[in-house]
């Protein structure tokens, strides 16, 4: 049995999510991330806190055939085992999901091949110890209409929970059984709005309507006792963000999803997009019954901003100096995503080249995530990294591009290491997240 499939982490999900539902302000943030740094930075920061943190892959980047990371689900949770151990978080202590666990990937083939693909990811994931899955089975595949109606699209993920379910009984009697998170009112996978308003939240008619499907679809193939495990719903909040703008939460807009919180099964809401609000906002999100929170792009995104002012304190100190080759980390994220256009060219083909250039690297959508394993640009960036570890970096040139971090290196709180400085800049943003659901300091325990 995986260390990670153990009933601490479920336990405190459903503790989170009753608790909620009760009208306490508690909630739980889900890291959908599979950027390395980012990991260990939210891997330590739940050690820190006493926490739990709950982590989750996404269906393109993590699937039976690699995804764009190159990792299985097992070799994704085994790459977990491995930070949270470095990191001194205890395994019992990580909840791995599934976000958007559906035929995504494969859209191009037909819905025959792409959910036959889909359900061999859903038994691997089971296998491998993912624990919290999202069941999402909402985008037309090939030979699809250009959209589904909500019979087709709980259908089909009636199918992937059925799968699941068939796993886990070879997984043995003493692993924990998954719960699970419906509804699919969000943009595609990694996606962002883009209109120029921000989308409409989610009518309780419709919500209603969903859950109704979703209902007789568990109930037509007897998955009665997985729908009571049904934990979490998928609506649409109105907050969003766009490559340069971000909608911002409006509870009064929300409060007749507030108010209607479905009695069965008992769940909470589930937000995506929440990137880039104001910590006010998410912690009002939670309030209203958001109880679970997604981040990503946000994460990833910041952790760039890291790696443009290394490289940028880099110049400052070392160029110029004999014998010391300067990275060109930026240069090649660049080339990477000129080589490959794929994810990139839908958000940002449509623009003047010098837009497309300058939202290439700077886009809150931070579509540059997708490319950071490349080897060129890991060369590059253990190069940029390298160079900085050789000496103590100049604390003014800290202060200049890290001003928070240098407050804490002042106070003897952190290292002048371009690692800590990345794993800082990260664990800010993991902060308002913890401070919104009101688990910092272990509470969630």
């Amino acid at each position: 049995m995986s260390p990670f499939q153990n009933g601490a982490a479920g336990a405190w999900l459903q503790k989170v999510v009753n608790a909620n539902r009760a009208g306490q302000a508690v909630g739980l943030f889900s890291v959908c991330s599979a950027q390395p740094s980012v990991l260990r930075a939210a891997m330590r920061h739940a050690a820190d806190n006493n926490a739990m943190l709950s982590v989750e892959s996404t269906s393109n980047q993590v699937n039976q055939f690699g995804g764009y990371t190159g990792l299985t689900p097992a070799q994704f949770v085994a790459d977990l085992q491995n930070t949270a151990k470095e990191a001194g978080l205890p395994a019992e202590r990580v909840l791995i999901g599934s976000d958007h666990l559906g035929p995504y990937p494969w859209r191009k083939e037909t819905s025959s091949v792409a959910m036959e693909k889909a359900c061999a990811l859903a038994r691997d994931s089971v296998l491998a110890g993912y624990m919290k899955i999202h069941l999402d089975a909402s985008l037309p595949c090939a030979d699809d209409p250009t959209a589904l109606d909500d019979d087709t699209i709980a259908e089909r993920a009636a199918q992937l929970c059925s799968v699941a379910e068939a796993a886990l009984a070879h997984r043995g009697h003493e692993s924990l059984s998954p719960i699970y998170v419906i509804g699919t009112e969000v943009p595609t996978p990694g996606g962002e709005q883009s209109g120029s308003s921000a989308p409409k939240p989610t009518r309780v008619e419709d919500l209603q309507r969903t859950l109704e499907s979703f209902r007789t679809s568990f109930s037509r193939r007897g998955l009665h006792d997985a729908w009571e495990r049904v934990i979490g719903m998928v609506v649409q909040t109105g907050a969003e963000f766009s490559n340069d703008h971000v909608f911002d939460y409006d509870s009064q807009k929300i409060r007749h999803l507030s108010c209607h919180l479905p009695r069965s099964p008992c769940i909470v809401y589930e937000a995506h997009s929440t990137d880039y609000q104001m910590p006010s906002a998410l912690r009002k999100m939670v309030e209203d019954h958001f109880a679970i929170l997604k981040v990503g792009p946000w994460l990833t995104f910041v952790y760039r901003e890291a790696i443009f002012a290394l490289s940028s304190m880099e110049r400052d100190w070392l160029a110029g100096n004999k014998g010391v080759r300067l990275s060109s980390v930026r240069e090649q994220l660049d080339a990477a995503m000129l080589r490959n256009p794929a994810h990139w060219r839908d958000y940002y083909g449509s623009q003047e080249p010098a837009m497309q250039s300058f939202l290439r690297m700077f886009s809150f959508s931070d579509r540059c995530r997708y490319y950071w394993p490349e080897p060129d640009v890991r060369n590059e960036l253990d190069l940029l990294l390298g160079n900085l570890s050789c000496g103590t970096s100049p604390v003014t040139l800290i202060s200049q591009y890290f001003p928070e971090q240098y407050e804490a290196i002042r106070g003897q709180e952190l290292r002048a290491r371009p690692q800590d400085l990345i794993e800082q800049h990260v664990r800010r943003v993991l902060s308002i997240y913890s401070n919104a659901c009101g688990t910092s300091g272990g509470e969630n325990r």
